[in-house]
């Protein structure tokens, strides 16, 4: 008797340890892009003065230091940062006034 209760409380356990995965799969962020990733918008600017590679990273530290920005991509060899950002925090302006205040002028392309 002993054997089968303990069988049957392990499949009970079991049971009650699996029952809410099919629940925590439905994420209230799965399917199309939540109202966060739709707001964002991406620009990419040209940057002046970047002349080595310490450049880069002091541009991308003080782009990045602006509220509102999610993620700042900065190329040397084109001399370009990509900046994604929330356009309710903030704007392209005031991510270009970062850079110039880090002594590296910069300015939407396009």
């Amino acid at each position: 008797m002993r054997p089968i209760l303990a069988l049957a409380l392990t499949g009970l356990l079991a049971a009650a340890l699996i029952a809410p995965l099919p629940a925590l799969a439905q994420s209230p962020t799965a399917g199309p892009a939540t109202t966060a990733e739709s707001a964002q918008r991406t620009v990419t600017f040209t940057v002046e003065n970047m002349t080595c590679a310490l450049c880069p990273l002091t541009v991308k530290r003080a782009m990045s230091a602006v509220a509102g920005v999610r993620a700042v991509t900065v190329d040397l060899d084109s001399r370009t940062a990509t900046v994604t950002f929330d356009p309710a925090l903030t704007d392209a302006d005031a991510i270009a006034a970062a850079s110039r205040d880090a002594g590296y002028p910069a300015a939407p392309r396009g």
